[in-house]
């Protein structure tokens, strides 16, 4: 069975314009009880549309396009002020619970569309950090950064659970940074199931995120620095390509209220993958069955992980995830939310044509194969949210012409192409900041 996506949508939609969703998320019960010229659903509607342009003009093209798509609302405009006081109303986490159900509704009864590898849902998870406003409540709740200007630089710590495959960001944090990358990554488990695999940077390689994932039955395979333990090297000095071992807590500190002893070990398989001239990484894994998967396999199955270094240069450089549409923690928090979950319903629509693009390829011999241009994807899709998810009966349409679009505006895929990441650039470059009345205006 392949689900549609707009079949998925109209499940989205659904859930969007019910009184249950009002009432979980608004933040008091008397919120959004009288009419206004603003309901819950439409506020919701208006923040997914990506606000990144001055208010003033977004409200009037968003009451314009609402119109456009249902005639007989005769929405009026609304003030910068009353969006204010609208959105203070709803709790971000609304936008969680939206790409939720799309997300549910994707990997339900829907075999046909889910990719896997080799029956796995292969999934990585990477973090980064965000840049926010400078403001005293930012900076006291996420913390601060020094740069090489001195200069204090207000930011949060990000994580994501994304499925490499299907392209679906499944969990997302945004945390203070004092809260490590590990200690997010074992939050995420709650959204794994065991035939889930797990691709790690060697950043998070250590006992406690090993341990959970065993507990939970879920697989991985982790980067780690040669020398990270005294087990792998001597791994790399047998010169073998995989060996299995066990692993057990190297912890100088008390192990009182902790879920395992000095005594507790972990089976786990330590693969050596060669990169060529000389160099090799070493990777940690649960795969234990070496006639099932060969150590020629790793090379590739990791290389998979790069797909969610791909996803934060979609989310900060397309979708423009930093630049907020207001200075409060509970704005950070809702733009953060919406931008993921519009993230999932772009993945859904391009799937869904990559599908098609697979099945029915072109004819004509091309050098090269094609994909979808992320940044035109989402300038396309902005404004059409709003008839995607205000009136159902246009929503198939809707996700017709912009699989037609998005057909004209193909890039191709270059192999092997290979490109040196020069670091130092980001530390010598600090930030720009957007100041409050210094937004784009078109």
């Amino acid at each position: 069975m392949r689900k549609t996506a707009s079949f998925i949508l109209a499940k989205v939609t659904k859930s969007l314009f019910s009184d249950s969703l009002k009432n979980d998320f608004r933040i008091n019960s008397t919120d959004f009880s009288r009419k206004r010229v603003q309901s819950f659903s439409g506020t919701i509607i208006f923040m997914i549309n990506l606000l990144r342009k001055s208010l003033v003009i977004e409200i009037e093209n968003f009451v314009k396009n609402y119109n456009d798509s249902c005639p007989d609302s005769n929405m009026k405009s609304f003030t910068e002020s009353a969006f204010v006081q609208y959105r203070k109303k709803i709790n971000p986490k609304v936008f969680r619970h939206l790409s939720n159900v799309l997300i549910n509704e994707f990997y339900t009864d829907n075999d046909l569309a889910i990719k896997r590898w080799k029956g796995f849902r292969l999934l990585a998870v990477d973090g980064s950090s965000l840049t926010l406003p400078n403001t005293e409540e930012l900076a006291s709740h996420y913390g601060v950064t020094k740069n090489q200007t001195k200069n204090g630089q207000v930011q949060g710590r990000i994580s994501v659970l994304y499925d490499v495959l299907n392209n679906y960001v499944l969990d997302a944090k945004l945390s203070p940074l004092k809260i490590g990358e590990g200690k997010l990554a074992i939050k995420h488990l709650k959204k794994c199931n065991p035939k889930d695999l797990i691709i790690y940077d060697r950043g998070y390689t250590g006992f406690p995120l090993i341990h959970k994932l065993d507990k939970s039955n879920v697989d991985f395979v982790i980067r780690a620095k040669v020398g990270f333990s005294n087990q792998i090297k001597a791994f790399v000095n047998t010169g073998l390509n995989s060996e299995i071992i066990e692993i057990k807590a190297d912890r100088k500190k008390s192990f009182i209220g902790l879920p395992y002893t000095r005594q507790s070990k972990i089976k786990v398989r330590l693969v050596k993958v060669d990169l060529g001239k000389g160099k090799f990484e070493i990777l940690i894994t649960s795969l234990l069955d070496e006639s099932t998967y060969s150590y020629k396999i790793f090379k590739d199955l990791y290389f998979q992980r790069w797909g969610v270094e791909t996803y934060y240069d979609e989310l900060k450089n397309k979708l423009k995830v930093e630049n907020f549409s207001g200075y409060s923690k509970q704005v950070i928090e809702q733009d953060f939310e919406a931008s993921i979950f519009i993230s999932n319903v772009q993945s859904l629509i391009v799937g869904e044509l990559n599908n098609e693009l697979e099945e029915k390829p072109n004819k004509k011999i091309k050098k090269y194969e094609y994909k979808i241009n992320t940044a035109v994807s989402y300038g396309l899709l902005r404004n059409r949210i709003i008839s995607l998810f205000l009136n159902p009966k246009e929503s198939e349409n809707v996700v017709d012409e912009l699989k037609k679009i998005f057909k004209k505006h193909l890039i191709p895929i270059r192999p092997n192409r290979k490109l040196e990441r020069n670091t130092e650039k980001y530390r010598r470059e600090p930030k720009p900041k957007v100041t409050k009345n210094q937004r784009d205006t078109f």
